[in-house]
């Protein structure tokens, strides 16, 4: 698809590498195939191809308005679409520069302003700890739409205290400690059974996700950067690897080498923290010899719902149900709708709610019927949005897989 540049964007890196983008795309419409949003809205302009069309439009000089930004809006960036592209474009980082470059140009109104900004300061906030507390406590007086925000208090367990020769960095979150602090702890422990040292930098915050999704994207490099610089120290004293075990902020973390390319002083360090970093799941074919013998499987059921981060960000697909099933775990993926999007596509539940919700229902139904007519014992994921969100949608517990492989120690 070839793009005519208007005059002021020629010199714009931006517009020039969405350009670049743009070219390998062959019209071809596979990906409305595999798009949520299509799925449920059945207009062109909420699909990859559509949008991909407005942002050409934009790149040529059109003036966007508020209609372009909604439809951008409504995409998830699940990234399905890049699953299911044969020609290999790069649509999540154009849907980025698409963002970035209608928002100049279209001012949201108050409210919509107001609701961003809430979400890009308070998740990344060190307040964001008690105001969970707070809200927790709160929980049966809120209402029903908050209360699907605010999960139920969560007890972490004991961090382990062994020290191993085999260590790696983990990057904590930054609402991962407050809504589902087990998570972490359950992967020091999983990991030290296996001889490998969890570390933590405490100057390590947020990936950069949540202001760069919501277009505060200097904002989203400046926690990059300042994760790279707490990581560093660890780096050189030669720890193994940056481990994950939250797909979302694992996709993002392995694209600080692109997102930073350009960075003068941080561009080579932002590679290698790429290079450097893993899904918690890519740690399972080295966990299971260590872990084998010490497990207690409990008889229960499992459904597995694997993040768009995971699967299309990552493209990981396979490995945790694969390797937890060569542990004795009875897990399964769904055998309908498994690539589809959860709906919850980091803030995409609170700023697009009907749609996100629409999708958590058609996701938890295919999760139910994994096993046939009987109900999975527990829905099991590898991302902490999903499993809030789905757990708002059901009484099947959610939890992370790594809890289950935590409790069967």
């Amino acid at each position: 698809m070839h793009t005519h540049l208007a005059p002021h964007y020629q010199d714009s890196a931006d517009a020039n590498a969405a350009a670049a983008i743009l070219r390998s795309c062959v019209h071809c419409g596979f990906c409305t195939a595999t798009c949520p949003t299509y799925q449920l809205l059945g207009d062109e302009l909420d699909s990859p191809r559509g949008r991909i069309y407005l942002i050409k439009q934009v790149l040529e000089g059109q003036t966007p308005t508020r209609k372009t930004q909604l439809h951008l809006d409504r995409c998830l960036t699940c990234r399905n679409c890049e699953s299911t592209c044969p020609s290999g474009v790069a649509y999540g980082h154009l849907v980025d520069i698409g963002r970035k470059l209608v928002d100049a140009q279209v001012p949201r109104p108050p409210a919509e302003r107001a609701l961003r900004w809430v979400l890009k300061q308070g998740l990344t906030s060190t307040a964001f700890g008690p105001a969970m507390k707070l809200g927790q406590l709160m929980r049966p007086l809120l209402p029903a739409p908050l209360q699907d925000k605010v999960p139920v208090k969560q007890t972490a367990g004991v961090w382990p205290t062994a020290t191993h020769p085999r260590k790696v960095l983990m990057l904590a979150g930054c609402v991962q400690p407050a809504m589902t602090p087990n998570i972490n702890s359950a992967t020091a422990r999983v990991l030290d059974a296996a001889g490998i040292q969890c570390v933590i930098a405490p100057e390590a915050g947020c990936c950069g996700a949540v202001k760069f999704h919501l277009n505060d994207q200097e904002g989203g490099k400046a926690h990059m950067r300042a994760n790279i610089d707490a990581w560093w120290p660890f780096v050189q004293d030669g720890v193994e690897a940056i481990v994950m075990n939250a797909s979302g902020c694992g996709v993002t973390v392995k694209e600080y080498g692109h997102l930073l390319q350009d960075d003068p002083v941080y561009a080579q360090r932002a590679k290698r923290i790429s290079e450097l970093t893993r899904d918690l799941s890519e740690l399972l074919p080295d966990l299971v010899g260590a872990l084998r013998g010490k497990l207690t499987v409990a008889p229960r059921t499992l459904a597995y719902h694997p993040p768009c981060t995971l699967q299309h960000g990552q493209q990981l697909r396979g490995g945790v149900e694969h390797w937890l099933t060569q542990l004795g775990f009875d897990i399964r993926i769904t055998g309908a709708e498994a690539h589809l999007c959860c709906g919850s596509a980091g803030t995409y539940s609170v700023l697009n709610p009907a749609l996100s919700g629409q999708l958590r229902e058609r996701k938890l139904g295919h999760l139910n019927t994994t096993f046939g007519e009987k109900k999975p014992d527990l829905i099991v994921s590898a991302n902490m949005g999903c499993i809030t969100h789905l757990q708002s949608g059901t009484d099947t517990p959610v939890r992370h897989w790594v809890e289950v492989l935590d409790e069967a120690l």
